[in-house]
């Protein structure tokens, strides 16, 4: 299966809490549900086409809790987002979850990088993540996610969980499709190309441009 990654995020990078006032307020972060604003019918029917080529979902524990929460209540046979959470098989990754409540879960407490390796040698479309910052932090590092899908609100908040953070393993992208969106949002998906090294240097354990 091809994996990929699926997340709003600001201008500036940051991934949380972009839904509600109260969805992530870890960290002291105050200035969630800065999508709403510019949430718009465009962005409904991105985010409900990313879920048409999911065979499964892989998520955090914080993301899965949080969607757990609000789609395992949606009902609607129209609704492609809660058909496929409802319906699909789901991993989530924690150390500390023993008993999922949400039907078609599995935990994956051990090592995430085997554990993910192998869903990714199943026959299927597409292992799906949506959200959870930290491992996709992980996978992106591993080398492991195949495309990212994201859409970039123009809204700056200057402090919050980022898709990528300083230490991330220097990467190249193509741009593989784009759509801008009424509201100035741009939906961007983006696939990994070869990286000439070259053109990195490494100072004190951080990259940088040579």
């Amino acid at each position: 299966m091809k994996l990929t990654v699926h997340t709003f995020l600001t201008l500036d990078g940051v991934m949380q809490g972009p839904g509600a006032t109260d969805e992530d307020e870890s960290d002291g972060f105050a200035l969630g549900g800065w999508m709403v604003p510019l949430a718009d019918a465009a962005m409904d029917r991105i985010v409900a086409d990313w879920f048409e080529p999911a065979d499964e979902i892989l998520l955090g524990r914080s993301t899965y809790d949080m969607m757990q929460a609000y789609w395992s209540e949606v009902t609607d046979p129209d609704n492609k987002v809660a058909t496929a959470l409802n319906g699909l098989p789901k991993h989530v990754v924690s150390t500390t979850l023993t008993e999922p409540t949400w039907p078609d879960t599995s935990v994956i407490s051990g090592d995430v990088i085997d554990a993910v390796a192998a869903l990714k040698a199943k026959p299927g479309r597409e292992l799906q993540v949506h959200g959870s910052w930290r491992l996709a932090r992980t996978l992106h590092d591993a080398g492991l996610v195949d495309e990212y899908r994201l859409l970039v609100f123009p809204v700056v908040v200057g402090q919050g969980k980022r898709l990528f953070d300083e230490d991330a393993a220097p990467s190249s992208y193509q741009l593989v499709h784009s759509e801008i969106l009424s509201t100035g949002a741009i939906h961007q998906v983006l696939r990994p190309r070869a990286l000439d090294l070259g053109d990195f240097v490494v100072r004190g354990g951080k990259h940088a441009v040579a």
